[in-house]
């Protein structure tokens, strides 16, 4: 059989590992023929990576009951006993994770010595064909042969962009448990980009399920089910449980008393060592919205029914509908919890955690199997469901009608009845919003406080409150209407904004603390992401307007293979790849394969969309025409649920 059908096979799982072959027979063949029309790009055959003889094993005198905080040495909580076999490729890095990761750029991608030869050439050819199509179609001749170069040479992009994502795997004990975030050869500094992060995973983990390959995903889901429960401390504090790690590594180690065996361990990060020591929020939220995608796709509900995946999702809810001082049904978090992980002054009520956390309440009420013990909890989900959509939608919503509505409003209202409930200055709408709103077309503002609003554009806050009926049916295409309109602002030469507009000047040293790497339409201070393309068409197919999602996704492949896959762009309209910007990074390449399936078959999105139910409509019309003076009274002595 050919290499390329042998290497879909090896993918595939038709063909064991052990028969690879050798990752040089195949070189890449450079000359391109348009009277054969022979496709010329040819899949990469994966390199030989270790093979391993694994037994799980848990380490003795570890307590493992989901209400017991153990006090272990975390690393070698959960952990595989393995014989690691001799490499062909030679040594495993230091601290790495068996052959998956090879940091040297002499050895990425080998092809006649030649670092990311199969890329770049594949890139140069693709661009002396199209300049020969242009000519050829210049001179009369069919335009058949433009448009056949032009579906080979996005066909090749898939292609490689597949390659790169499988690449990309991260193997526990010869099984797949993830993706790595970047697999740059052009940086020496890791920093924790060789890790699996949880949110990163998401766009990678949709991606496999939808070309069936559900191992990868249902082993991510279980194993790091397994990580939530472990005790996380940091200066003698342990927050509370149920929170998910930000990421995780998986680490080759010595087996203790046998210097010639090693073992593989799981060595998850819950915030304490990342950078400014955030607790990520979203983690468990993307994790509750992966397992019901996984368990609708698969046709899979034995995951889900387990106790211990059940106590899971009950463990997350607790920490999420623990009682505090807020007065809002909105979760209250510090800055950086999520997507943004750097001071930008989103601490508060940010919406992407609002949408999230709406979804993931959705999901998981659909998801936890009736029970006894699980009434009270699910009253308490109902309850905050209820009262976060009608506050997101009431009070986070702008229009030019709403905006105007703020500029008139009153300051200083001492009422139960108040219109200006949160006591905004008008003075707060900021000069460029008054001229950058559309007449036709609305959005949900970033946050929300008392004497603050923070009215900057976050498109992924947006995008999923679209995506999980956060916001009304006209309030979603509202959303969708603002991005048409303002194409040139959030889209440009790179889809897709992550915030508009940035900060800059006085107003970025004081809320970034002039955070170098977030300067003015950088990062995350209004920089360009494209693995914010595949929340885009979600959203767009949910609404039935997925021809804005492949408008950006045209744009996207102009550059992305071209630019190595960059992390993030920067400047006002996309123009340069980040300045810091990890290249090959999985969730950009996943991001726009993701992209690719959903605008195949439009109809698996309903594995990630959610529907208001008649319930929820009827509840919100009565709290809508509710007195908030007759709601107050004594509270009910019995708690909702016992955390």
């Amino acid at each position: 059989m050919g290499a390329s059908e042998a290497a879909l096979q090896i993918f595939s799982g038709v063909i064991p590992r052990a028969v690879c072959s050798n990752p040089h027979s195949s070189n890449f063949d450079s000359t391109f023929s348009f009277k054969s029309q022979v496709k010329f790009v040819k899949k990469r055959i994966l390199r030989n990576r270790h093979s391993s003889k694994c037994s799980s094993r848990l380490l003795r005198g570890i307590e493992t009951g989901f209400g017991v905080k153990t006090r272990c040495n975390r690393r070698l909580l959960y952990s595989c006993r393995c014989q690691q076999a001799e490499s062909a490729g030679g040594t495993t890095p230091e601290g790495g994770n068996g052959s998956w990761f090879v940091d040297s750029t002499e050895t990425l991608h080998p092809i006649n010595s030649i670092p990311n030869g199969s890329s770049a050439l594949e890139f140069q050819d693709a661009q002396f064909a199209k300049q020969e199509t242009k000519s050829s179609i210049s001179s009369g001749t069919n335009g058949a042969v433009g448009d056949s170069f032009h579906k080979i040479s996005i066909e090749s992009i898939e292609d490689e962009a597949w390659d790169l994502l499988r690449e990309s795997i991260v193997y526990y004990c010869g099984s797949p448990i993830g993706t790595i975030a970047a697999r740059d050869p052009t940086s020496s500094n890791l920093l924790n980009y060789d890790q699996v992060f949880i949110r990163d995973f998401i766009p990678s983990g949709i991606a496999f399920l939808l070309k069936g390959e559900y191992d990868i995903v249902r082993n991510f889901i279980l194993h790091t089910l397994q990580l939530q429960s472990w005790e996380k401390t940091m200066d003698c504090h342990s927050p509370g449980q149920g929170l998910m790690p930000a990421s995780f590594k998986v680490r080759t180690v010595p087996l203790d008393g046998d210097d010639s065996a090693t073992e593989e361990v799981l060595d998850p990060d819950f915030g304490e060592a990342a950078i400014g020591r955030v607790a990520p929020v979203d983690s468990g939220l993307w994790w509750i919205i992966l397992l019901r995608a996984y368990g609708k796709c698969s046709g899979d509900s034995s995951v889900q029914e387990r106790i211990d995946v059940q106590t899971g999702i009950k463990m997350i809810l607790k920490l999420c509908l623990a009682d505090g001082f807020d007065m809002f049904p909105t979760l209250l978090v510090t800055d950086g919890p999520c997507m943004i992980d750097r001071r930008m002054g989103i601490h508060g009520h940010p919406l992407e955690i609002q949408a999230l956390f709406y979804s993931a309440l959705l999901c998981a009420r659909e998801m936890l199997t009736p029970e006894d013990g699980s009434a009270d909890l699910i009253r308490a989900l109902n309850n905050r469901l209820v009262a976060l959509s009608f506050h997101i939608r009431e009070y986070y919503w702008v229009d030019l009608r709403k905006l105007n509505e703020i500029y008139r409003y009153k300051t200083e209202e001492y009422s139960y009845d108040a219109v200006n409930k949160f006591n905004i200055y008008p003075d707060q709408i900021p000069s460029w919003l008054v001229e950058w709103m559309p007449d036709k077309g609305g959005y949900l503002i970033g946050n929300l406080q008392p004497a603050h609003m923070d009215f900057r554009f976050f498109s992924l806050g947006n995008l999923w409150s679209v995506v999980s009926s956060l916001t009304t049916t006209s309030q979603s295409h509202a959303i969708l209407d603002l991005i048409e309109s303002k194409w040139g602002d959030l889209v440009a030469d790179m889809p897709f904004k992550i915030c508009y507009p940035a900060l800059e000047g006085q107003e970025w040293q004081i809320i970034t603390g002039s955070d170098p790497k977030n300067t003015p339409w950088s990062y995350h201070n209004a920089g360009s992401w494209p693995t914010l393309l595949w929340q885009l068409t979600v959203a767009c197919i949910k609404m039935n307007r997925p021809e804005i999602a492949a408008r950006a996704i045209e744009i996207a492949e102009r550059r992305l293979a071209k630019d190595k896959w960059p992390e993030y762009y920067d400047t006002r309209k996309g123009r340069f790849i980040g300045k810091q910007a990890r290249l090959y990074q999985t969730w950009s390449i996943a991001g726009y394969l993701l992209s690719k399936l959903l605008l195949a078959e439009p109809s698996k999105a309903k594995m990630l969309t959610t529907e208001e139910d008649s319930d929820l409509v009827n509840a919100f019309s009565c709290m809508i025409s509710a007195s908030p003076k007759r709601k107050r009274g004594q509270k009910s002595s019995n708690p909702t649920y016992i955390v």
